[in-house]
């Protein structure tokens, strides 16, 4: 027997990154348990894997129920969380109560069944407007103004780390957190720059060309395809430290609008942009130091152009 294969438990699994990340945990031979109520997943996005995992359905919330599916579980991975731009301005209660809730219930639920091995998804909102780009983990977090509803995800983050750092001193052997930066490819719902303008741009017609965005088009993301994103955090498993925190992302830097010139190229529409005002608390700048990652081995594979391709503009 491979000592090396543990039984995982992972948290969000039917999500755009956890269903790919249980994937890939399978294909290891790991044993997956996914704990997740859908309310942004879905079994679709499992069902090539559905006969090979255990799933339990149930709220993070529910103390008692996550403490049931931690029962022979040697590693967790949290991903669990509310997501999505327009969640954090119409509930940011929602957003704040599953993030604090569910992390306590995770923390006490691995204290209570000994498990010493924690994978924290945390996310590039804690930086909000950093003030250096490319953006390295230890630069300081934050909240610009505690009246936005939009800061409660990236709040809820912050608490996330806060909590992971300082309990996994004192509990954990191994606990790492991860910030994602953009991430995309197929069956990520659509929510997220890309597919959202993705379907913005098909909707167009030739008399009807043109695209409403907001900001100006100049603001900037560095985008990583979920494939790539896979990969680091596998080398997060067989690597990542214990305490440490790693951007998971790339260090291609583009503006919007040269992303929609690549979207419009690929399906050959001419379109103009219609600029309009930013969402108050909307980041104009995010791009991810990964030079950490990096000394772990990661390589990107798949550029944006081909990225966006594989989604069959």
């Amino acid at each position: 027997m491979n000592t090396n294969k543990k039984n995982f438990l992972v948290t969000g699994g039917t999500g755009f990154i956890g269903s790919n990340i249980c994937r890939m945990l399978l294909k290891r031979g790991h044993k997956v348990t996914i704990f997740d109520n859908n309310y942004r997943g879905n079994l679709n996005k499992i069902y090539d894997i559905k006969k090979k995992i255990t799933f339990i359905n149930g709220d993070i919330r529910d103390r008692k129920k996550v403490f049931s599916s931690l029962k022979k579980i040697n590693a967790v991975i949290h991903l669990a969380y509310i997501n999505g731009t327009k969640y954090f301005y119409t509930k940011p209660d929602l957003v704040l109560d599953v993030a604090i809730k569910g992390l306590t219930n995770i923390l006490d639920g691995c204290i209570d069944h000994k498990i010493k091995e924690l994978y924290l998804a945390s996310s590039s909102e804690v930086y909000q407007e950093p003030s250096e780009i490319p953006t390295t983990e230890n630069i300081e977090l934050k909240i610009p103004d505690i009246f936005n509803p939009r800061y409660s995800y990236g709040g809820g983050k912050i608490i996330t780390e806060l909590m992971g750092i300082n309990y996994g001193r004192k509990f954990f052997k191994k606990l790492v957190i991860f910030r994602p930066h953009n991430v995309y490819g197929p069956n990520m719902g659509n929510e997220h720059v890309i597919p959202e303008l993705l379907n913005k741009i098909k909707k167009l017609s030739k008399r009807k060309n043109k695209l409403k965005i907001q900001g100006t088009g100049n603001e900037t993301r560095a985008f990583i395809h979920i494939n790539d994103f896979v990969d680091a955090f596998e080398l997060l498993i067989k690597k990542g430290k214990h305490l440490n925190i790693y951007n998971i992302g790339t260090n291609f830097e583009i503006k919007i609008k040269e992303l929609i010139s690549i979207m419009t190229k690929i399906s050959g529409k001419k379109i103009k942009i219609i600029k309009s005002n930013i969402r108050k608390g909307g980041t104009k700048r995010r791009c991810p130091d990964i030079t950490k990652i990096k000394k772990l081995g990661f390589k990107p594979k798949i550029n944006l152009q081909k990225g966006i391709n594989l989604l069959k503009v």
